[in-house]
């Protein structure tokens, strides 16, 4: 039999599908972080040691999807149907109701054709595209349409969640009410946690569910109680207590974070976030989030009136805003301000943070067209780093205008600037400007087998100091360099495999005369650290305050080889020198030229044997002082699903020489190890160590960790200790412990 509508119309099955809503349901699988990748990216969360949920046993997984569901034809099926008087209907025997995606079974249904009352009886069985649901019985009408259900256990299809209820009431298509329902991702009759609660009111048009007596439970035991809650039923953002971060650490004392969201309106938001450290006292920390037509930007700040330790007030301020006015001109600006040169030493939670130095803050307006790039505006910076002096601030670079273009004139033939005007200023310091000018002409040729790329260009530098001095100086040099190189290919078979061996000669000719330029000032420049990429540059100092001479041919050699199948590039290996015509002149103050015949030779190699080993290896040897400059080794080995193993060691002459280990060691599905040691030779000292155990099961994983480190410019050490529980597909309490493995360890995931 069939009819133009729905006899239970949903029942209460939609309703408890908004319930709550959680990240999809996905199963455990081998690592997709690529061996090497620095910062693996957080995977999806792992069910696979859920046990089987029973409500999928009557799951259909044909049911139509497409068409609008209020449109559609309802079926009403049954192996025996009846009716004495053509009013009411009994249908028996795997007894269904259908309508599209929605489907209804039960050992019974009883419909009233006039009344539009139905009834469904015995083994109560609901499907949708969202859920299942099963039930002892279940009834309503469809005109108006409402329906109450009995004894409900429910499995949302789009996520884990699942619970129970004593019974659910759907008032309209809109609004419904259970009473004594739970949520969970656990097993639907064993779950590890639940959140319980007396009666649970929907409302859909508004995106709003309400929950009074509401407790959360770990097994049996209650862990926290509300008498009222709510909680948002679609991607509308409602606002609401996040979860809380706590943690410990010597400096700090015990440190509770306790994050509360205020959804403003659709293009802004708010977050303060309250955090309570101990030794240190309350500090109030806010972020604030808009988008606009044309920009999105961040405001955060931190403010503790009193710091116990210091007996002073601090603070951090941060903003940072994007703008795009049109397809060619936009604006950026980063603020950033703390109150004083420990700051971040003291309340930053990571060693990198702690070992912030100087911190920027620039503000641009910028353009760029198709041949063109153009941007004014500044920059400026503030000393986090106790140890370091006031002169040593850098320069205000206010204004700062730059302007780059490159465009095509004949054939291969390209003509091109690159320019810059900054005026620079800083207190108790002579003011100056600078112009930099750099137009120049090239023709790179480029083919499958080789390339040559010829440049010719005049740099040129001008300056107007405040001073009684030579108030203008200024340098002018042309700059002349060709860049060539050849690719030769053989195929060759290792082990019955086919691989491509390339050998790529290179060679970098640099012209550049000699320009006294003792008397121009160093505003912004520093040399670059010798590396393999500044084999091939026009200038080892970065700024334009100086300019290198040059009578230099760079000789370099590439070799890779390429796995044919997979197109993976299994092994590369390089090794380069330059060779010096004249001697080294131009060089930052305090140091003498140097007359060598040759630069230090720069060799790297990367094997990638397979997915599961890698090693990297660099070295930089000096000819001139028999002895290496730099050295550098790195071994990654992937084991079992998720296992990794890190090794490295990092020389550098006369600034530091570290070991660092790290590991993820998984014992079985349940349960890993991690722990890493960074070690200083240079300063014989451990820089961070920490250990830690991860537990995971079907829906709670805990990580905890003990950590000691570096926590400042003078290298005292610190004590910490984190812990994190995460109730999958809700969320986690404490510190958030996987960002910072991500970044400790070398492949975690």
């Amino acid at each position: 039999m069939t009819t133009s509508r729905d006899h239970r119309r949903r029942a209460i099955a939609a309703a408890i599908a908004l319930i709550l809503s959680t990240p999809g349901w996905v199963s455990a699988q081998s690592p997709t972080c690529p061996i090497g990748t620095l910062v693996c990216k957080k995977p999806a969360l792992d069910w696979s040691l859920c046990p089987k949920n029973d409500l999928l046993d009557f799951h259909v997984a044909d049911l139509p999807t497409q068409g609008e569901r209020a449109l559609a034809d309802t079926e009403i099926k049954g192996r025996q149907t009846q009716s004495g008087d053509g009013e009411t209907y009994v249908l028996e025997g795997d007894a269904s109701i259908q309508q599209l995606d929605q489907l209804i079974r039960a050992d019974r249904f009883t419909y009233a054709r006039t009344s539009t009352q139905w009834t469904a009886q015995g083994n109560v069985r609901y499907q949708d595209r969202d859920m299942l649901l099963s039930a002892s019985e279940a009834s309503g009408t469809t005109a108006p349409n409402q329906a109450k259900v009995k004894q409900v256990r429910y499995q949302l299809l789009s996520s884990r969640g699942n619970g129970r209820a004593a019974s659910a009431v759907l008032a309209d298509s809109e609004h419904a009410s259970l009473d004594q329902a739970t949520f969970s991702t656990c097993a639907l009759d064993a779950p590890g946690w639940e959140f319980r609660a007396a009666d649970i009111d929907l409302d859909q048009t508004n995106g709003i569910g309400r929950a009074h007596d509401v407790t959360f439970r770990i097994g049996d035991v209650p862990v926290f109680w509300l008498p009222y809650a709510s909680f948002p039923l679609d991607d509308r953002r409602k606002s609401g207590f996040l979860y809380p971060e706590l943690g410990y650490s010597n400096q700090r004392g015990f440190d509770l974070a306790v994050p509360y969201y205020l959804n403003l309106a659709p293009n802004y938001d708010a977050t303060l976030t309250p955090r309570l450290m101990t030794q240190r006292g309350l500090m109030l920390g806010g972020q604030f989030r808009y988008l606009t037509d044309s920009s999105r930007g961040t405001i955060e700040a931190e403010w503790l009136p009193n710091d116990r330790d210091t007996d002073s007030r601090r603070s951090l301020l941060h903003w940072d805003d994007a703008m795009r006015f049109n397809a060619y001109w936009g604006a950026t600006v980063d603020f950033n301000h703390v109150s004083d040169d420990r700051y971040f030493e003291d309340f930053g939670r990571s060693l990198s943070i702690a070992a912030t130095t100087l911190l920027p803050s620039s503000a641009y307006f910028r353009g760029q067209g198709s041949w063109w790039k153009a941007s004014v505006g500044g920059d400026e910076y503030q000393i986090t780093d106790p140890t370091l002096s006031v002169a040593a601030e850098p320069y205000r670079r206010l204004p700062r205008a730059t302007f780059d273009a490159d465009h095509s004139l004949l054939g291969n033939l390209d003509a091109g600037i690159r320019s810059e005007y900054v005026s620079f200023s800083k207190d108790n310091a002579v003011d100056a400007h600078r112009l930099d000018l750099y137009p120049y002409l090239a023709m790179p040729i480029e083919r499958a087998a080789w390339f040559v790329r010829p440049e010719l260009g005049f740099r040129y530098t001008s300056y107007q100091i405040d001073r009684d001095a030579d108030k203008s100086p200024h340098r002018g040099t042309p700059i002349a360099s060709v860049d060539a190189g050849l690719r030769f290919e053989r195929a060759l078979d290792l082990g019955g495999s086919g691989y491509t061996q390339t050998l790529e000669p290179r060679a970098y000719y640099l012209r550049v005369p000699y320009r006294d330029q003792d008397n121009l000032p160093l505003f912004d420049t520093q040399e670059v650290p010798f590396s393999f990429g500044q084999l091939f540059r026009s200038n080892r100092f970065v700024g334009a305050d100086r300019q290198m001479d040059a009578n230099n041919l760079t000789l370099a050699l590439t070799s890779r080889l390429i796995e044919d199948s997979s197109g993976s590039e299994r092994v590369s290996a390089s090794i380069g020198q330059i060779r010096y015509f004249d001697d080294q002149r131009v060089q930052l103050p305090g140091r003498a030229g140097t007359d060598f015949n040759g630069s230090t030779y720069v060799g790297e190699l990367d094997l990638r044997i397979n997915e599961r080993w890698r090693a990297t290896f660099s070295n930089q040897w000096n000819p001139n002082s028999d002895r290496t400059e730099l050295s550098a080794v790195g071994i990654q080995n992937r084991f079992g699903n998720d296992g990794v193993f890190n090794v490295s060691y990092r020389f550098r002459r006369n600034l530091l020489e570290q070991a660092d280990a790290s590991v993820l060691i998984p014992l079985n599905p349940s349960w890993r190890l991690v722990g890493r040691w960074n070690y200083s030779m240079f300063d014989r000292k451990t820089l961070e160590a920490f250990a830690g155990i991860e537990h995971d099961s079907c829906c709670i994983a805990w990580r905890l960790l003990a950590r000691r480190y570096v926590h400042n410019i003078e290298r005292d050490m610190s004590n910490a200790l984190y812990f994190e529980v995460e109730f999958k597909g809700v969320g986690s309490l404490g510190q958030k412990t996987g960002d910072f493995l991500r970044r400790a360890i070398l492949g975690y995931q």
